[in-house]
């Protein structure tokens, strides 16, 4: 399942569209190469005849449900996990059959770390945490690829979009040369 587009507001566009890092696909490619071995390895040494055919039909379909199991599932888990990062909000979006997704505005954001292991560095990826302000609090993320450059991009994103909904030194000045002199506020173009 691909990120729908239509989920974006009409000025909101992406800046980093990421999946988990590849190594949460270790483990399954492991398994189906482990599957396909035990299959050959049934085929070469099972003595020819019924019992040897029987042996090898129960380890195929031992094997064919293993890679469904280990090896299917965890890769449709990983490629329908998204983490979207747009100038407006981070949208995190995560399900096979049941979609769950949850959306934290930029203006939200309170706070963000980043945390790399050893094997995290060596590999290029880490947990991202984003505090926001909210009931929900923290939200977790691992196995973000390149999490050190996504830490930065996110740091830029939240004061763009601090500086685009503020008022910057010389409009507050003016803001409130009018409240003085009894004008109405003007709406920040």
């Amino acid at each position: 399942m691909s990120f729908p587009e239509d989920v974006l507001s009409s000025d909101e566009h992406v800046v980093l569209h990421l999946h988990p890092h590849w190594k949460a696909l270790i483990r399954p490619v492991l398994v189906l190469v482990l599957a396909i071995a035990a299959v050959v390895a049934g085929a070469v040494l099972l003595p020819e005849g019924d019992g040897g055919t029987i042996g090898l039909y129960v380890i195929a379909g031992l094997g064919l449900l293993l890679v469904l199991w280990l090896s299917l599932w965890p890769f449709l888990v990983w490629r329908t996990t998204h983490y979207l990062f747009t100038n407006e909000r981070v949208v995190l979006q995560k399900g096979v059959f049941h979609l769950d997704r949850r959306d934290i505005p930029l203006g939200r954001v309170n706070d963000h770390t980043m945390n790399q292991h050893f094997v995290e560095r060596l590999l290029g990826c880490g947990t991202l945490t984003i505090e926001s302000a909210g009931e929900r609090g923290q939200t977790v993320l691992t196995d973000i690829p390149q999490v050190g450059h996504v830490q930065t991009k996110l740091y830029e994103l939240v004061e763009a979009d601090h500086d685009k909904h503020s008022l910057g030194e010389g409009e507050l000045r003016e803001a409130l040369a009018d409240v003085q002199e009894g004008k109405p506020l003007r709406e920040k173009a």
